[in-house]
């Protein structure tokens, strides 16, 4: 055994801490995962048909997860599947084939100072490599999505899980990737599009984007002859306060739909996509903690200044919210609904005049022009993480509808 610092990616208290061969072999992998993820998500998406692959980038999709036209986001019906404790798991929803704690999953687990092997991929983490943000809370564990249903509609079908069962298989599947061409895991998985094999966490992906119809003549969009421009935020991931896509961009805000807090009353009042994505408002631009009271009661956003703010400019048009498709991260498995925000630019300005330039997980870009010369140098130059990359490239294709 070796003894390391802390510095050295682990996060113990001791200023000296004695690892195993088999935690610094797993240490030296989980390093060359943070650096390389961008590269590491290129290569991935290569075991995966072209055609899976969602306008181009590395995200890979089911055709039926790709409306052909931008949906709102109230026309897709959400559904929670309430589990009884006689009958059972309803027909479809059943316990995940590939958990990454049992057989099959012993190479991505170390082994400890006891001879014990780590039961599951965030137990390693947890001891040898925690990121600032991380905790097992519960989730709305996808288990089916139709995008493309008639008359322009789409439905999601969800239970509930952990956020941790989700790291234990993709950032494990991410590990045996990085570690050599025994990928036992990345095999019991199968196409990442299939919802019943592993547990699926939905992360909600939104585009921002702030239009200014004031701002001089042929600039929106690119739309020939219209007035105004549109600009876009990001948001660059630090490593050392995630857990996951580390080092990347992203589109902000995104995060896990999840109540936002354990208690039996949250998991309904907070089963709703436009709720999370206001709380992810809060938190990723405003700067806003985590903990809303909701271990003590519900939250009412009726009575929240800012979510009811945001709800009444939805209301007026102020902000149209819309929904581009589902996809897979070839890399890590990790599942984003992909949609997009349109502000009117006064709008925007009222509802984020506090607007940081850090949060908890990274740092703020905003006025990045959305225009077709940024969003090719973006998708070709820049290391965006795959539901990123696919949410810009379906919001320029579908800019006219978007920006009207």
């Amino acid at each position: 055994m070796t003894t390391v610092s802390p510095g050295s990616g682990t996060t113990g208290a001791d200023a000296r801490i004695t690892r195993t061969p088999s935690e610094q072999a797993w240490l030296r992998v989980r390093g060359e995962l943070k650096r390389r993820r961008f590269e590491l998500a290129l290569q991935a998406a290569h075991d995966y048909p072209p055609a899976a692959r969602v306008a181009g980038t590395p995200l890979t999709a089911a055709p039926r997860w790709i409306p052909a036209a931008p949906l709102p986001l109230e026309a897709v019906a959400i559904d929670l599947v309430a589990i009884d404790p006689v009958a059972g798991v309803p027909d479809g929803v059943g316990q995940a084939a590939v958990t990454g704690r049992g057989p099959g999953g012993e190479g991505v687990r170390p082994v400890d100072a006891a001879g014990r092997r780590y039961p599951g991929y965030t137990a390693a983490m947890a001891v040898l490599d925690r990121p600032a943000v991380f905790a097992d809370l519960p989730t709305y564990r996808l288990h089916d999505a139709d995008l493309s249903l008639p008359g322009g509609r789409g439905a999601l079908t969800l239970g509930l899980g952990s956020y941790f069962d989700g790291v234990d298989v993709g950032e494990a599947c991410a590990h045996e990737f990085v570690a050599g061409p025994e990928r036992p895991l990345r095999q019991a998985v199968g196409e990442p599009w299939d919802l019943q094999r592993r547990p699926v966490n939905l992360a909600i992906s939104t585009l921002t984007i702030r239009l200014d119809r004031t701002a001089g003549p042929g600039r929106l969009g690119g739309t020939a002859g219209a007035a105004g421009s549109a600009t876009m935020l990001l948001h660059r991931r630090d490593p050392t306060k995630v857990g996951h896509a580390g080092g990347l961009l992203q589109v902000v805000p995104a995060g896990i739909f999840q109540p936002s807090g354990p208690a039996e009353w949250n998991l309904r009042n907070d089963f709703d996509l436009w709720r999370s994505i206001t709380r992810e408002y809060s938190e990723e631009l405003l700067g806003t903690a985590e903990e809303y009271g909701s271990d003590r009661q519900p939250i009412d956003y009726g009575a929240w200044p800012f979510a009811a703010s945001l709800a009444q400019a939805r209301r007026d048009g102020g902000v149209r919210v819309s929904v581009l498709g589902l996809g897979v991260d070839p890399l890590t498995f990790a599942t984003d609904l992909l949609t997009v925000a349109v502000f009117e630019a006064p709008v925007f300005d009222s509802l984020f005049a506090g607007l940081v330039a850090t949060n908890a997980e990274g740092s703020v870009f905003a006025g990045i022009p959305f225009t077709e010369r940024t969003v090719e140098r973006l998708l070709r130059d820049e290391p965006v993480q795959a539901a990123g990359a696919a949410l810009v490239a379906l919001a320029w294709r579908h800019r006219d509808v978007l920006l009207s």
